[in-house]
């Protein structure tokens, strides 16, 4: 088992900025009733408080379950060393300002509006709590020491753990 470090304040904000923005998209999951609803998400930004900031179109079914329930739970992972959860609320926001700010021109594969498109929205989430799991070195390092472990029987577990508050 690798090491624990449980995180809170800005150097959990810290890990959660490193990592999703390493990992760039991770399930972005809502409710629907008692059903978790899963779909591909990347943040166009995380900010110094921890929130992170997608765009949407208002009509999407992802819209209309945050309003029936904020809960959100947002699960990032890449190859055998990044993982991340988080479990917060989500807020729907309109505001004009904010989506210029944050506007990308890739965001037209899904909104061909543009920027001006009415159907445009934000999704604020903020995180309650969190876990990640990531190596404290290198892919290479990682590697080797899988490969050591598994010529010797022993565990070399390269790992570092913890809750993110």
């Amino acid at each position: 088992m690798g090491d624990q470090k449980n995180l809170n304040s800005e150097e959990a904000i810290n890990k959660i900025k490193y990592l999703a923005e390493e990992i760039k998209t991770g399930m972005f999951c809502t409710y629907k009733e008692c059903e978790i609803q899963s779909r591909p998400m990347s943040a166009l930004e995380i900010d110094d408080e921890g929130h992170l900031w997608f765009m949407t179109d208002q009509r999407s079914n992802k819209v209309a379950e945050i309003k029936s329930n904020p809960t959100v739970e947002l699960f990032y992972t890449k190859g055998y060393d990044m993982f991340l959860s988080l479990h917060g609320k989500a807020t729907i926001l309109h505001d004009r300002e904010k989506i210029e700010e944050l506007w990308n021109p890739i965001i037209k594969v899904w909104m061909p509006g543009g920027v001006e498109d009415p159907n445009l929205c934000i999704i604020k989430f903020t995180f309650d709590h969190g876990y990640y799991w990531n190596n404290k070195h290198n892919k290479m390092v990682v590697l080797a020491k899988m490969a050591a472990s598994l010529l010797t029987g022993k565990t070399m577990d390269d790992g570092i753990e913890g809750k993110l508050t």
